[in-house]
């Protein structure tokens, strides 16, 4: 078995879904769901990783990201009154503006949002499990610039 494809095989065991583009790879596993009236939010863990033949390595990133949509109570702000209900989607991640940090960071910040329990110290590991049992090094980066 290939190591990409003992990658698949770990990510798809995590209920994961693992794409590739230009030869970074892109795992994401949904950990968290809030549903509301009307409205949802999900969490997602993103790891990516770039397999370096030629040094024998694995460059390897993580972040947590959230994305929702749904009703929510509008206002116009210019005027000062309220329209009612208004159609709302959003989408952002941990790696830009005020959420960029650590994964841990990440985790504590949306640990108060939502109630989950997912272990990606164990990931992490398991990739420099995966990395060194193929003879590969395994370099982990916060920022996924020069992946």
């Amino acid at each position: 078995m290939s190591l990409i494809d003992t990658i698949n095989t770990y990510s798809a065991g995590l209920g994961g879904s693992m794409s590739e583009k230009k030869g970074i790879y892109t795992i994401e596993i949904v950990i968290a769901e809030r549903k509301a009236f009307l409205s949802k939010k999900k969490l997602r863990y993103i790891a990516k990783f770039r397999i370096v033949d030629e040094s024998k390595e694995i460059k390897f990133t993580e972040m947590l990201t959230e994305s929702g949509s749904g009703l929510s109570s509008g206002s116009d702000f210019d005027s000062g009154m309220s329209t009612g209900f208004g159609f709302k989607a959003e989408t952002y991640n941990t790696m830009g503006g005020k959420r960029e940090g650590s994964i841990e960071e990440q985790s504590n910040l949306f640990g108060k949002d939502y109630s989950y329990n997912f272990d990606y110290k164990a990931i992490r590991t398991k990739f420099e499990q995966i990395a060194s049992s193929e003879g590969y090094s395994f370099k982990y980066q916060i920022t996924p610039i020069g992946l």
